[in-house]
């Protein structure tokens, strides 16, 4: 029986992140991990191959549609879909392989078999291999790091081939004809369009009156009209009913609704993934929606075990789950760990990109706040002009009295990496005024940010 300071049960994002944190702030850790390599859902079959298929697919998509109108002539443009899975593949291994040596390099140990708890000081690690030996290990701290899983429907279950799931639609062998994807959020639209570029009739059925919800509905309006344009059909206030026969049915109101499918990718969210842990044996309590009860520290209602990331309450971000392992580890070495929950941005993958971090407009007027918002359109930034990256624009809301920056969203290409200086800004409380009066390379779709803020107290310079 080997005993440790933490044992990380999950080393996805969260896990291993707080693992490589503890182990630099000398505490003696170990990982156990179900699958035989590191990276959780996430670099194995989530965020990293979806992203690999994204980039190929536009890549592709730009090939076959642009390339000309710039003056690059191509001939014949063709979907090499084996090709694109085993590039797909490739990165996953490269990522995965890389964590497993930063372990390694660090002597951290790593138990591979699914976890459960005997006791509150104990777990048992079973065996990949049917039937093969389990081992016990002890920790003064455990860190349940477990992650989440898809949610199913009940009436229309898994099945890996027809009715699947993102973690089968990133490996599909050939480009379905028709593909019904049941839900408009990020991980369904992502993979919607991967499909869409390549060929197959992709239509989005979303039983919310619009896609990502979370979203402004002008930035809605504005995302929706840009995914029609590249073929995706999109069908909201619709309940999903059932699916038999290569035909998925739906309502909206009275009106029956059924859509041919070769495919059905149901993308309605995720849940914490707490099977089989034992955590009743670890006297650990869940929520109503069976997700692991914390503190604001990240510590259950049992003192020596913790839980971050996905399988807590918060956004199932990988993001969000690093910051949370980094911070526990902190907290179990007696340093003062930091998190900003209310700062963690929301990206959705596709082309244009969709970001947002803080309050949006609508949800700061719906809760009575006074604001000022300052919007600024691609169209009139130089470097978007050159690269063909007109659409959309950035919008930063703005306390009235203050000038503090409240949020932003931003539809764009690029969004994603754009809206990271937006949350710099909140993190040490930045204003507007801040916000517009930092220099900006020219030229840079980044100067659309500055112009936003600017734009709050309506001086952007670009813009009537």
């Amino acid at each position: 029986m080997d005993s440790f300071d933490i044992v990380i049960i999950g080393a996805g994002p969260g896990g291993y992140v707080c693992a490589f944190r503890a182990q630099q702030l000398g505490l003696k850790v170990a990982l156990v991990e179900k699958r035989s390599a590191l990276g959780g859902t996430c670099l194995n079959v989530g965020c990293i191959p979806s992203k690999a298929l994204l980039h190929t697919s536009e890549q592709f998509a730009w090939a076959k549609h642009h390339a000309a109108a710039s003056g690059i002539k191509l001939g014949s443009v063709e979907a090499d879909l084996p090709t694109m899975l085993k590039k797909k593949d490739a990165v996953v291994a490269k990522l995965t392989g890389g964590v497993g040596l930063l372990a390694k390099g660090r002597k951290i140990p790593t138990f591979t078999g699914h976890a459960s708890f005997i006791s509150p000081n104990e777990i048992e690690v079973g065996a990949v291999i049917p039937n093969g030996p389990s081992q016990r290990l002890t920790a003064k701290n455990f860190v349940i790091a477990t992650g989440s899983a898809p949610v199913e429907l009940p009436f229309m279950k898994f099945d890996g081939e027809t009715v699947v799931s993102s973690d089968h639609a990133i490996a599909f062998p050939e480009v379905p004809k028709n593909l019904v994807v049941v839900g408009g959020g990020a991980i369904g639209l992502e993979l919607g369009s991967v499909w869409a570029r390549l060929g197959s009739n992709v239509t989005v059925v979303e039983f919310l009156p619009k896609i990502v919800a979370t979203y402004d509905d002008d930035i809605v309006r504005n995302f929706w009209r840009l995914l029609q344009k590249q073929g995706l059909k999109i069908e909201v206030n619709a309940k999903v009913t059932g699916f038999a026969k290569g035909v998925l049915t739906a309502e909206r109101g009275g009106e029956k609704l059924s859509f041919a499918a070769d495919k059905v990718l149901v993308s309605v969210g995720r849940r914490p993934f707490t099977d089989n842990l034992g955590l009743d044996k670890a006297g650990v309590q869940l929520d109503e929606k069976k997700r692991v009860k914390v503190d604001a520290h990240l510590r259950t209602n049992v003192p020596h075990i913790w839980a971050i990331g996905d399988v807590i309450a918060g956004p199932m971000l990988a993001h969000k789950a690093e910051e949370d392992g980094v911070a526990v580890a902190e907290w179990i070495a007696g340093k003062h760990g930091h998190i900003n929950w209310d700062l963690v941005p929301g990206i959705v993958y596709t082309d244009p990109e969709v970001a947002s971090v803080g309050l949006g407009e609508d949800a700061a007027k719906a809760a009575g706040r006074a604001i000022n918002v300052g919007k600024f359109n691609f169209a009139a930034n130089g470097r978007a002009i050159a690269a063909d990256a007109t659409d959309g624009y950035v919008k930063i809301i703005a306390d009235a009295k203050t000038d503090r920056i409240l949020g932003a969203q931003i539809l764009g290409k690029g969004a994603g990496e754009l809206i990271s200086e937006v949350v710099t800004h909140m993190e040490y409380g930045g204003s507007a005024e801040d916000l517009g009066r930092t220099i900006h390379a020219h030229p840079t779709m980044s100067e659309a940010i500055k112009e936003a803020g600017l734009a709050v107290s309506k001086s952007a310079i670009h813009a009537l």
